[in-house]
């Protein structure tokens, strides 16, 4: 064979890009289970541990017991200014040693948390709330500002709590029965 053959034998053939000859994705996986190599495969993964009750449960309760504390002392910060008297730290620090309201609702958010998809659960904090909200706003309208001043921090921090874990339907019938309270007793939420 002449030379400029071979020379042109090598210039017209052209060669397939590399994808064009490979498989398919589809068709490897296809292949793969077929053949069982991924049964065949032990693959040791650590089985996860059961949660303690000091791992998982009390974590899960300090998550919602600090925002719950700080609500506390953020209403017993807005009562103050709401009727004139001065905060200072020193007040503030006596409110939050005094802890007794902080580890009362502690242990109450321990355990409607653990306990929140029980029937029973969420019928005690429709009446914890209902009683709450209409006790509050029965103090804020009728008693004196000490009473209010005492009182209501707690009371509204109990009652915003009931309403973030109920149920919705639950959480509306129960704002539907503290304005059926209002409305009984007379008393105007948006008046003096």
């Amino acid at each position: 064979m002449p030379a400029s053959t071979q020379k042109k034998r090598k210039t017209t053939r052209t060669e397939t890009p590399p994808s064009e000859t490979l498989i398919s994705e589809e068709e490897k996986w296809r292949l793969i289970n077929q053949s069982g190599v991924l049964k065949k495969v032990k693959i040791d993964a650590p089985e996860p541990e059961p949660m303690s009750l000091g791992e998982g449960k009390i974590f899960n309760a300090s998550l919602t017991i600090m925002p719950t504390c700080f609500l506390l002392v953020l209403m017993d910060i807005l009562i103050y200014h709401q009727y004139g008297q001065g905060v200072n730290l020193k007040t503030v620090l006596d409110r939050i040693i005094e802890g007794v309201p902080r580890k009362v609702l502690s242990i109450f958010v321990f355990y409607t948390i653990r306990y929140k998809h029980d029937r029973r659960m969420q019928f005690l904090l429709l009446l914890l709330g209902t009683t709450a909200g209409s006790r509050m706003l029965f103090i804020l309208k009728r008693s004196s500002y000490l009473v209010n001043m005492r009182q209501t921090p707690p009371l509204v921090t109990l009652w915003i709590y009931c309403v973030v874990q109920m149920d919705l339907g639950l959480a509306v019938f129960n704002l539907a029965l503290v304005a059926g309270f209002c409305w009984w007793k007379g008393i105007d939420v948006y008046g003096p």
